[in-house]
């Protein structure tokens, strides 16, 4: 557990330029595991300062998202575009110090000169950085850049990744602020995880390049950096850079696909870390198991398969009464028309039903057979089977039943199997005429355990409905 005077803070860091992306979910989930392992504090901050593409909406549906994962910030998000005057102080901080500069070349001449450098196959390098400017340059555009050290190695210890090392020859002087006094990425960045107390910076490996330039920065402010941990990417189950045609993308498209909040953080937490052989644990143990030993360097690979599995696990320990409304609104986003039991008909049949289901969009399915009013027509295949000596024994099974007060799954079976045995019949010859009255053909569990979720009254409803319609039909 760590000190207070050393407190773990972790940070999940979006853009706003779209949904939230299962990849950006997982880092969020590894981030607020890790603060909530440590004893420490996980945070948010929206980096919106791409203002031509940051939108409300997307702002919206990435707290929509951590709030239906249930990775809630232990304070108020931080917006990066409102801390722009900062981020210019901490820039004028750099020129004094002299770890930066105003370079007043043209868009067009600096493009000229970065095509004469990669020819060359070198850094870009700016013809002001050696260059002081009048009092007359001063008054027109530019930018201010980061003035790297020459000739010198950083070495990032990244504890996924292990220590890696980059020429500062290889690399530019980034831009600070563009030439309209925006603040760049690399620099808020930076700023904002030091003022915020950030201590591990968790994130894609597609971000470790900037942990080099972000270190120099860090540097020249004579700031400690935080310990960074880059995280491999997440790819399709063919190990191709994840995209469209794997299938779904954003959380809440996994929402819309029946998926539980518990198993996604069980899943995603599993996807590129391991503890042992672990596959099924909750919160509790994944926070008390999670360290950065257990991240693999190799991009986690997304299978559907698996994520169905744990999916199925946590539905069958899910309360029925919070299934009984995922499911009933699956069932009204279909056009059902609500009734004023359906969500108490849903929560009785739900201990006969959900162990055959891997999503909460299979639990509605599975529950058609509860919600059908009264009366059923079955269908044609239905209605053949209730003809002649089948219905006179189905009439015999009814009036058998309507005498059995124990309505339990075990000795509705065990009824089922006596009756069959008094009519010396197989079972084949009661089970389907009784699914055709009780269902009229939609998806349902076997005979004694559609019994069992229908209820007493309305099993004995529903034979009498067949039991007239086809009579009086005949």
């Amino acid at each position: 557990m760590t000190s207070p005077s050393s407190t773990v803070v972790t940070r999940f860091a979006p853009s706003p330029t779209g949904y939230l992306h299962i990849g950006g979910a997982r880092t969020a989930l590894f981030n607020w595991l890790y603060a909530r392992a440590h004893g420490g504090r996980f945070l948010i901050r929206v980096e919106d300062t791409d203002r031509e593409r940051s939108t409300e909406a997307a702002v919206k549906a990435i707290f929509d998202g951590l709030s239906w994962l249930e990775l809630f910030a232990d304070d108020e998000p931080v917006f990066q575009f409102s801390r722009a005057d900062r981020h210019r102080e901490v820039v004028d901080q750099l020129l004094e110090t002299g770890h930066a500069y105003r370079d007043f070349t043209s868009p067009e001449e600096t493009a000229r000169l970065r095509e004469v450098a990669k020819a060359e196959r070198r850094a870009f390098e700016s013809p002001w950085r050696e260059r002081q400017p009048t009092v007359d340059d001063l008054a027109l555009p530019h930018v201010v850049r980061f003035r790297r050290p020459l000739g010198a190695t950083v070495t990032v210890a990244d504890q996924v990744q292990g220590d890696v090392s980059w020429s500062t020859q290889d690399l530019d002087d980034l831009v600070l602020l563009r030439s309209d006094g925006a603040p760049t990425y690399n620099l808020a960045v930076v700023v904002d995880d030091h003022d915020m107390g950030v201590t591990h910076v968790i994130r894609g490996d597609d971000h470790l390049n900037n942990a080099a330039r972000q270190s120099l920065i860090y540097d020249a402010l004579d700031w400690s950096r935080p310990t960074f941990a880059h995280i491999p990417l997440i790819h399709g189950p063919d190990g191709a850079k994840l995209s469209k045609r794997h299938g779904a993308q954003a959380v809440h498209e996994y929402a819309e696909m029946g998926y539980l909040p518990e198993a996604m953080r069980n899943y995603l937490a599993r996807l590129g870390w391991s503890h042992g052989d672990d596959e099924l644990f909750s919160d509790e143990q994944a926070i008390a198991w999670f360290d950065f030993k257990g991240i693999g360097k190799a991009p986690a690979r997304l299978d559907f398969d698996k994520l169905a599995h744990v999916n199925a696990h946590w539905l069958r320990l899910a309360e029925d009464e919070r299934l009984a409304k995922l499911a009933l609104d699956v069932h009204l986003a279909r056009g059902h028309a609500l009734r004023e039991d359906d969500e108490g008909r849903l929560q009785r049949a739900l201990p006969f039903v959900k162990d055959r289901a891997k999503t909460v969009l299979e639990l509605a399915d599975q529950t058609v057979f509860v919600l059908k009013p009264r009366p059923l027509t079955p269908d044609e295949k239905g209605q053949a089977l209730l003809t002649g000596e089948t219905l006179e024994r189905l009439g015999r099974l009814r009036d058998r039943l309507a005498l059995f007060q124990s309505w339990d799954v075990f000795a509705l079976e065990a009824e089922l199997k006596a009756f069959a045995e008094d009519e010396s019949v197989g079972f084949g010859k009661i089970g389907p005429p009784m699914r055709a009255a009780l269902t009229a053909g939609s998806t349902s569990p076997d005979i004694a355990r559609t019994l069992a979720a229908l209820g007493r009254d309305e099993s004995l409803g529903r034979l009498d409905d067949a039991l007239q319609q086809t009579r009086y039909a005949s």
